[in-house]
């Protein structure tokens, strides 16, 4: 079924254009859904998505600022340097001619200046709304527990079999025992020497769980035994340990009125639509 907004026809083609664009993450996001209600929501959204966009074109085209020929022959230029074949360009914009392609690249301009004229003017995020995003959302903020640890690795590979890597690794272990320091060890074992196999502050889910499984429960100072990961032996030695903390709103704040602004633009994108079809005459045929 075609639309007619504002006396412009939209086809049904398009209308169905639109819901193959859609399709695979609608499907995938409603996948609970029975293919026929589905199928019927998605039609619908569809329609509305084609009908949006055509309410901010006729906007744009009607109200919005003129743009600079200059501008639109820019544009051009740079979107010709994108496609290594020119008639793949214009196939893609559906044109015969560069014509063509600058009235979309001048009506797309505009539209975008339209809607940043729209989220210009949307207020700014108070310090109340930023308060309480940051109290509903503390643990949005908050850094994981982090260690830092240092190893001896002995891996094993094509390279250098299990048996091979245990008996070296074990060296390693003997001299350690013995008194002599975790430092000189691992610059003479050790497959990952750089920075004397210190890998600086890890949080949890950075490393590999057998490892982490191991250092994460170390003391301050403490050298562990023997373990295998995936990669091969280690011998652990931590270093330091921070424990979890929540930023405090000072911290994190440019980042909440981030959050907030695109939010609250979001919703003024969503009154303006909403204002073009109140004012709208929109027929299905």
């Amino acid at each position: 079924m075609a639309l007619i907004v504002n006396g412009e026809k939209i086809e049904d083609s398009t209308i169905k254009q639109e819901s193959e664009r859609m399709r695979a993450h609608y499907e995938e996001v409603f996948a609970e859904m029975s293919p026929k209600k589905r199928e019927a929501q998605l039609l619908d959204w569809s329609k509305e998505n084609v009908m949006e966009r055509v309410l901010i074109n006729q906007q744009a085209r009607q109200n919005g600022d003129e743009i600079p020929k200059d501008q639109v022959e820019s544009a051009l230029v740079k979107l010709k340097e994108q496609y290594e074949n020119p008639e793949q360009l214009y196939k893609d914009f559906d044109a015969g001619d560069d014509g063509k392609i600058k009235e979309q690249l001048e009506l797309q301009m505009k539209v975008e200046r339209t809607i940043q004229q729209v989220t210009d003017n949307a207020p700014k995020p108070t310090k109340a709304a930023i308060k309480k995003y940051y109290d509903e959302n503390k643990e949005q903020f908050k850094s994981p527990e982090q260690v830092r640890v240092a190893h001896i690795v002995v891996y094993v590979n094509w390279q250098t079999d299990e048996a091979t890597a245990y008996e070296t690794i074990t060296k390693a272990h003997d001299e350690l025992t013995k008194g002599e320091p975790f430092e000189a060890v691992v610059d003479r074992y050790t497959a990952c020497a750089d920075s004397g196999g210190d890998l600086g502050y890890v949080a949890k889910g950075q490393m590999v769980e057998e490892f982490e499984d191991v250092v994460f429960n170390l003391g301050v100072g403490e050298v562990s035994g023997i373990f295998r990961s995936r990669f091969g032996f280690h011998i652990a030695k931590l270093y330091d340990r921070k424990p979890a903390v929540v930023h405090e709103i000072k911290e994190v704040k440019e980042q909440i009125v981030g959050a907030l602004q695109e939010q609250i633009q979001g919703k003024a994108v969503e009154e303006f639509v909403d204002q073009l079809k109140s004012k709208a005459k929109i027929e299905e045929v």
